[in-house]
């Protein structure tokens, strides 16, 4: 089979060709420099890998500690250790190519191929990942305000049923607006202000209307963000109000503290993306875009095993477990 044939059977290859003979090679895409100082752009290279890297042991260690304690093997938990690993996905979907373009120290290529397959798994991990929270927040509604019903209601069924409800979801999603956008016919001038394929920066390099394609961004990012969100909000009301009528001091913090390390995360996650994904397109700014991204791609995966375990006792002591474990016996 010929190469061009094979670029004709892919849905997300074809997209890049416009009918046009002349348009038929291969499409490369440029990423824009963050910096044109060497020294510059070595800095925000070694503050990235260094952010990648704590985002991935960090997560690592929660999927971890979940999977090995018997005692965190509960519904909360088990969420918690299915976002760390889409955590971990997620960053690295963007982070070693990005590490890669800064260290070249030039203006980095990908192929139309590449470009479609890091929007696609972005969208599709990014998407499950605001879904999951969803999910979270419906756990910790049923364990604070039905507790004598929790072991029924979030049954291990029910738990995997909503986990894969999440990435299958997520999945549809990206592959409709990932095949929907690489359909466009490209122009010549296919610079990517962005250090990574994303959709804003992207539906910036057609030259065809992209009216439809925004609305599609739109009515995506509505379902990936607002529906959970405003899912989120109605959870954590109940919530608050079941936790305000614990008589216990120390049941209404223990509650608190379990939901605050939640809340805390949704915040980060829905206010970043929302920022970029939910405003008019007329407004949308790369400058703006690459450094909103930055705290949402490389910032944020490091925060959630954090503020986990920061504000979760039984993961602390867990982990204290673990790495007593692995010292103790080299001092001995």
């Amino acid at each position: 089979m010929s190469g061009k044939t094979w670029m004709y059977d892919n849905p997300v290859l074809r997209a890049g060709f416009t009918g046009n003979e002349n348009n038929t090679g291969l499409i490369q895409f440029h990423f824009c420099p963050f910096s044109a100082l060497p020294k510059v752009q070595w800095l925000i290279f070694v503050a990235f890998l260094l952010m990648y890297l704590l985002s991935l042991c960090g997560n690592a260690a929660v999927a971890v500690i979940v999977c090995t304690n018997r005692s965190l093997h509960t519904p909360m938990y088990f969420f918690l250790a299915n976002l760390a690993v889409l955590e971990m996905s997620y960053s690295s979907v963007i982070a070693p190519l990005a590490l890669a373009n800064l260290l070249s120290g030039r203006k980095a290529t990908i192929s139309l191929a590449g470009c479609g397959t890091q929007m696609f798994f972005f969208v599709f991990l990014g998407g499950a990942d605001c879904i999951l929270l969803a999910v979270m927040a419906f756990d910790r509604y049923v364990a604070i305000c039905h507790p004598l019903h929790y072991a029924l209601i979030m049954s291990w069924m029910v738990c995997v049923h909503l986990i894969t409800g999440s990435l299958v979801l997520g999945f549809l999603l990206a592959l409709q607006l990932t095949v929907l956008i690489f359909r466009l016919p490209f122009c010549s001038a296919n610079e990517v202000n962005h250090f990574f394929c994303d959709i804003p920066a992207v539906l910036q390099l057609p030259c065809s209307d992209i009216h439809v394609h925004q609305a599609a961004l739109f009515i995506v990012s509505v379902m990936v963000l607002t529906v959970p969100f405003v899912f989120i909000c109605i959870s954590y009301v109940f919530i608050v109000d079941a936790i305000l009528r614990i008589r216990s001091s120390a049941g209404r913090h223990r509650a608190f503290s379990t939901c605050s390390s939640h809340l805390t995360i949704v915040l980060l996650q829905y206010s970043c993306c929302s920022f970029i994904y939910l405003r008019p397109s007329s407004s949308y700014s790369p400058q703006q875009g690459q450094v909103v991204s930055v705290v949402y791609t490389f910032v944020t995966p490091i925060l959630n095993p954090l503020i986990y375990s920061m504000r979760n006792k039984e993961l602390t002591e867990a982990l204290s477990r673990v790495l007593g474990r692995t010292v103790i016996p080299q001092n001995k």
